[in-house]
């Protein structure tokens, strides 16, 4: 059965809450691990061909379906469901979905609270970036309505990928999963990763290192003051998740302030000095780095299309690189989540005018190609 859709009535606009302003003025943010594995494909083309083949053999190739199977029997009467034919497509741009999987329980299916979608235009000369909120409220074929990344967990990329098409009719070519562990094998690769920290982020990595079984027993892994320091990749993997500390959650008598939007940036920083120490690897680093990641991957990108990729990656570094988020600006807002008749667990962003917001995705991804 579906989840139950509160009355509008209900619902609280938000969006010119500062936390919006925020998010949405700076720029950058969604750029993420996954985005990381593509600048390391692009570094690839010129590692060597014998080694190229031996790192792509590693990959973990999958096949899954991702045609949409959904009725409109558990959707809202007004709500579009978009059926494979009806998905816009175009021959000269490749939509990559791009998912970072926290799978630490050993689950079917892991989380993910990064949705990216990567559009290759090749006609435009452009890299685009859009970046799905994890708490948008969406149709899930076959389980109702629910956050986004709950599509993950039920079923994973290929149900997610299954909800975007059918939610906003933009065709998903190909997509690629990369677990959270990959941050921890190339940072230590490197040698560790150099992060300008304050005391508080210190003070968070220290407890989640201990909280977590990973400091030896020792309550404070990171002795040293603020300022620049180098982290291990287990100490780059907390700073990137952190969103802060509430007082007393979990038991913990510290609390620090911060919220996901301090997350993404922290990630986008690790993200760009994390390319940095890459393009200033030797060989050997390199070639260690892609043969641990290898496994780590799991995509239906087929072996042939990555080696396009990497060839034509110095065209693609020269393209321009833009960026978009879903929902957009001015098209959204927040539930009430204490309405009785709202059976989701905390807030949800809800997208006022859906099929605005398609046509929104449509012109950036495809641009004057729609015409």
């Amino acid at each position: 059965m579906a989840n139950k859709k509160p009355d509008g009535n209900r619902l609280v606009d938000i969006s010119s809450n500062t936390q919006v302003i925020k998010f949405y003025n700076k720029k950058g943010r969604v750029i993420r691990i996954l985005c990381l594995v593509f600048s390391i494909l692009f570094l690839l083309a010129g590692i060597g061909t014998v080694v190229y083949y031996a790192w792509l053999n590693t990959f973990n190739f999958s096949s899954v379906k991702t045609d949409i199977v959904a009725t409109n029997t558990d959707t809202e009467p007004d709500q579009k469901i978009f059926n494979n034919s009806d998905l816009l497509q175009n021959s000269k741009v490749l939509n990559v979905m791009l998912f970072g999987e926290d799978n630490r329980h050993g689950d079917d299916h892991g989380r993910t609270d990064t949705m990216i979608l990567l559009s290759i235009d090749n006609v435009h000369k452009k890299l685009k970036l859009t970046s799905f909120q994890r708490d948008t409220y969406v149709y899930i074929p076959g389980h109702g309505y629910d956050k986004i990344n709950a599509s993950y967990t039920y079923g994973g990329a290929a149900l997610s990928i299954q909800t975007i098409q059918a939610n906003f009719g933009i065709k998903i070519d190909r997509y690629a999963v990369v677990d959270f562990d990959s941050f921890i094998d190339i940072i230590d690769t490197l040698g560790g990763i150099e992060m300008e920290v304050t005391q508080d982020e210190i003070d968070y990595i220290n407890y989640q290192m201990y909280k977590n079984n990973q400091s030896k027993g020792n309550r404070t892994t990171i002795t040293a003051k603020p300022g620049t320091i180098k982290l291990t990749g287990q100490e780059a993997l907390w700073y990137a998740r952190n969103r802060g500390l509430t007082k007393g959650e979990d038991g913990n008598e510290i609390g620090l302030s911060g919220d996901d939007w301090d997350r993404t940036s922290r990630q986008r920083k690790l993200l760009e000095k994390m390319v940095t120490d890459l393009k200033g690897a030797d060989l050997g680093k390199i070639v260690s780095i892609v043969s641990s990641i290898g496994p780590k991957i799991t995509t239906n990108l087929k072996k042939d299309e990555i080696t396009g990729l990497v060839a034509n990656s110095l065209t693609y570094i020269g393209y321009e690189v833009v960026q978009n988020y879903v929902p957009k600006e001015g098209l959204w807002y927040y539930n009430n989540p204490e309405d009785e008749s709202w059976d989701i667990a905390g807030s949800c962003i809800m997208i006022a005018d859906m099929e605005a917001q398609r046509v929104a995705l449509a012109e950036f991804i495809y641009e004057d190609l729609m015409k």
